[in-house]
């Protein structure tokens, strides 16, 4: 390596829950810089699940981005003239990551609705351990599980 490593940058909570995750799936949903439409949208979404699960949507988010986060990936290594298919861990940062793209790429997927009751949906469905974002998470675990002849590539 020949500089020195980027810092980590502060993440800012959001402004009701005061909780750092609900803050960066804020900013994954915001296009164009416009945060108060995002933060509407998430907050609709919330008072959707409260209406129809009667559980407290924090601790549905919350649980439904942990369902989310893939454990295994597999990345390219190039060996010997071939491409590998080689399973990794995720680091927790990356699992977070792609958990919230997963979900908001899905709920953006679906057709008709407004976006709040979209997401609300996959939320609602990521938290029961089913939905399109938990199934991309078992695809991935399965192309891991599936290359694990290759994990002595690792590096």
């Amino acid at each position: 390596m020949r500089r020195k490593q980027a810092d980590k940058r502060l993440r800012i909570p959001d402004k009701k829950f005061n909780d750092i995750l609900v803050g960066r799936f804020i900013n994954s949903i915001m296009k164009r810089g416009k945060k108060q439409k995002a933060e509407n949208i998430l907050y609709s979404a919330f008072e959707i699940i409260r209406e129809k699960s009667s559980a407290e949507p924090l601790e549905v988010f919350k649980k439904a981005v942990s369902n989310v986060q893939p454990v295994l990936e597999v990345r390219s290594r190039r060996v010997g003239g071939s491409n590998y298919q080689v399973p990794t861990e995720v680091r927790p940062e990356r699992r977070t990551a792609l958990a919230i793209k997963w979900i908001l790429t899905y709920t953006r997927d679906k057709a008709g609705k407004s976006m709040a009751e979209k997401l609300a949906n996959e939320l609602l469905s990521a938290a029961n351990n089913e939905g399109s974002a938990v199934k991309k998470k078992e695809d991935v675990h399965r192309m891991a599980e599936a290359n694990k002849a290759f994990a002595h590539f690792r590096w």
